[in-house]
């Protein structure tokens, strides 16, 4: 009997050891992949049925198969095989007849996954020719669409442009191989989600504007690893609309993105925080903006960001880091302890996303190129920041007769205190390579920068600044002095300043009383 007991124990526990998790061949029942026939109700019952089992794998074998709003559930994995491509529904209505959903729902889901070789593809440009389709005919609502923007267009509002991908409040969840193009909006926003794993994606929309690569927004314990983004926003853009969120503990690395916004960007949206984000070997070309971006306006705390080994070519900003305040009622944010080390940038004459579907608006000002920048504001400073083996290419010639600042004037640049962070938002600066303002402990170490162009302003400006620590600075290229101009600064260490044979001509002090 004993022995019988021990058999049977045996099978079961070999048999639920062993178990492999059910397939759902969509195909097998009943999706048709002819890229027309709306599958939704089939997609949606394998789902459903996997669910309901306890988990399993929804397949895609290869072929074209449509769909409108399917929602992912607890222990189910998305799998689209080589070849497979789920087409987002190119009808608006699908969607809801109001507020856009997303194509791809989950929440509060746990252990969900969209894996495979196979592509997620949005039909953007159909879908935005149903949606004026809609609009004309007067069969949808929109506040927006007839409103000129920055981009003198007519654009329909976020809200009836679908994303393709929302989680919200999801735990486990996993994306691999997979692509995703053609969107209206931001391509992925996952929402208070934790422990997810995003690996060797690539994400493809230039389709419209807002397409954002991927938002993680009050996001934990992330790793997102060896993907590319070529997007007509921003590439990998962490948010905070939670005031009692964060994004905490995400790990980027071995990523290449082509961006008409910024690269990689923390905020704009920036009401809780940001803390313990490390970023490691990024590549950046042909961005419109800035290759790294640090914004908070609403609040939030930023603390302890670590990003290294960047490199960026044809790219219109390389370092752009800001504190704000857009709420009158709640007190502004902090930013302290940000690490920026082993960047290389080049930064070009022309427009760099010159070219693409979907390029970033001009600046409605004339001016020359866009040093990097430090800035906070008034009682409010950016603190302890370091920028260590920076290397920065200015490729453009600067002109007084497109632009032209006294350098004597600096009271006359304006705060722009409540203003939408973005590197060109103080217009024409008289710095050319690096400028700082309300700043407290800005330690500059190993920088150099070369200009293969001519330009007439001051590399470095700083304005209110205490504990500057500069060392190893090194300038090529620039025929006129002072490198370092200083107003209101307090220094904590100037050293190592090339020609380091001229330096007072080569350190202008306007305020000397407050400089050691």
């Amino acid at each position: 009997m004993r022995a019988i007991l021990l058999f049977l124990f045996s099978v079961v526990f070999i048999n639920t050891a062993f178990a492999q998790p059910k397939v759902y061949n969509i195909k097998k029942l009943g999706a048709v992949a002819d890229g027309k026939t709306d599958n939704t109700r089939i997609i949606q019952g394998a789902i459903d049925k996997a669910f309901e089992a306890g988990g399993g794998t929804v397949w895609f074998p290869a072929g074209k198969f449509v769909t409108s709003v399917i929602h992912l559930r607890s222990n189910v994995e998305l799998h689209l095989a080589a070849g497979a491509e789920l087409l987002g529904s190119a009808k608006r209505i699908t969607y809801g007849p109001e507020k856009a959903s997303a194509l791809i729902v989950a929440d509060k889901q746990q252990n969900i996954s969209i894996t495979g070789k196979g592509t997620i593809d949005g039909q953007g440009d159909a879908l935005i020719k149903d949606i004026y389709r809609m609009l004309n005919a007067g069969t949808l609502q929109d506040k927006e669409w007839k409103t000129y923007n920055d981009w003198h267009q007519l654009r329909p509002e976020e809200d009836n442009r679908p994303k393709l991908i929302v989680f919200e409040k999801c735990d486990k969840v996993t994306l691999k191989n997979i692509t995703i193009k053609n969107g209206l909006c931001w391509i992925q926003d996952y929402r208070s989600c934790t422990n997810m794993v995003i690996d060797s994606i690539s994400v493809i929309s230039n389709t419209f504007l807002n397409n954002d690569g991927i938002d993680l927004v009050d996001c934990k314990n992330v790793k997102l690893t060896n993907s590319f983004f070529n997007v007509a926003d921003d590439g990998i853009c962490l948010k905070s609309s939670d005031p009692q969120g964060a994004c905490e503990n995400i790990y980027i690395a071995n990523c290449k993105i082509r961006s008409s916004a910024s690269a990689f960007k923390m905020g704009t949206a920036s009401w809780g925080g940001f803390k313990k984000i490390t970023v490691r070997n990024i590549y950046v070309y042909d961005t419109y903006r800035s290759a790294i971006a640090i914004e908070s306006v609403d609040g939030a705390i930023i603390q302890d960001i670590d990003v290294r080994h960047v490199v960026a070519k044809n790219t219109g900003n390389a370092i752009f880091i800001r504190l704000g305040k857009r709420n009158k009622v709640r007190p502004a944010g902090e930013i302290s302890r940000v690490y920026i080390g082993d960047v290389k940038v080049e930064i070009p004459a022309g427009k760099p996303d010159a070219g693409y579907h979907e390029e970033g608006p001009l600046e409605q000002f004339a001016h020359n190129i866009f040093p990097s920048s430090v800035s906070g504001i008034p009682g409010s400073p950016v603190k302890d920041v370091t920028l260590e083996n920076i290397n920065i290419t200015y490729k453009g010639t600067a002109k007084k007769q497109v632009a032209w600042f006294n350098i004597d004037s600096l009271t006359k640049i304006p705060e722009k205190i409540a203003a939408y962070p973005e590197f060109s938002m103080f217009g024409e600066l008289p710095a050319s390579a690096f400028y700082a303002r309300h700043a407290e402990g800005i330690n500059l170490k190993k920088i150099n920068i070369n200009y293969t162009g001519q330009d007439f302003r001051v590399p470095f400006v700083f304005d209110d600044v205490s504990e500057l620590a500069a060392d190893k600075i090194n300038v090529t290229g620039f025929k006129t002095l002072p490198l370092l101009f200083l107003n209101n600064v307090k220094v904590k260490l100037l050293q190592d300043i090339q020609p380091a044979d001229k330096r007072e001509q080569v350190i202008k002090t306007i305020d000397p009383k407050s400089s050691k």
